[in-house]
């Protein structure tokens, strides 16, 4: 997409000319399902130590989009470069900003975006900024999941109602409960998991664990910094 249909949906901070004054375009790269983890496993499986690492998802993701995606633009002449959600001590991008702008995903009252087809079960890996003009949005354009569904049971497998509709995810309740009673959504987001959207594609529970004990280290220091002082 354009960079300008990204910039409309952020702050300064985040716009694309803060990582890259000269692009034009913006492609967003991710995966929808359990393929990636698949594949993960077969690379850590190849390279002795890769589990070992720090963050070996986030290394394989480099090397593939490194690899894959950005080596073929620059031969083909085109100026790339790339933006990783993980990479922190600089410029950010917004990525759920950034793929609902590209129409490869929605907002939803989980907190997470969704696809048509993988439903929640999408990540948005990387971003290649260009500077030649793309126009090729997603099949998520006008889709618009939580209003018209009926079912809602995302709202009561939240074990502290953190869920809510229309109001969507409560941030500062979710993260409280799941600091302060970490084992019973140490394996998997419940709300997620009961999503109606792509049931089918929905990730291992080894990979489902990986990513809430990763994102359970990160809200730890936020709820410490932000959320419990005002429950004192």
């Amino acid at each position: 997409m354009p960079v300008e249909r990204y910039d409309a949906r952020v702050k300064p901070a985040a716009r694309a000319a803060a990582i890259d004054p000269a692009a034009r375009s913006m492609v967003v790269l991710g995966n929808g399902g359990g393929a990636l983890w698949t594949a993960l496993n077969g690379h850590a499986a190849r390279n002795h130590g890769w589990w070992e690492r720090e963050n070996p998802l986030d290394d394989f993701i480099r090397e593939v989009v490194e690899r894959d995606a950005a080596a073929p633009a620059r031969d083909a002449g085109v100026r790339c470069t790339i933006a990783y959600p993980f990479i922190n001590g600089g410029p950010a991008l917004d990525f759920v900003a950034l793929a609902c702008a590209a129409a490869i995903a929605a907002p939803s009252i989980l907190g997470v975006a969704v696809h048509p087809l993988f439903g929640p079960w999408i990540a948005f890996r990387a971003a290649l900024l260009l500077d030649v003009v793309l126009d090729e949005p997603g099949e998520a354009a006008g889709f618009d999941p939580c209003p018209g569904c009926v079912a809602r049971p995302c709202l009561a497998a939240c074990p502290t109602g953190a869920v809510r509709f229309p109001a969507g995810w409560d941030v500062a309740r979710c993260l409280t409960y799941r600091v302060e009673q970490e084992a019973d959504c140490a394996g998997r987001c419940h709300a997620r998991a009961a999503c109606v959207l792509g049931p089918g594609h929905r990730y291992s529970d080894d990979e489902l664990a990986y990513h809430q004990m990763r994102a359970l280290h990160a809200m730890r220091p936020y709820y410490e910094a932000h959320i419990r002082p005002t429950r004192r």
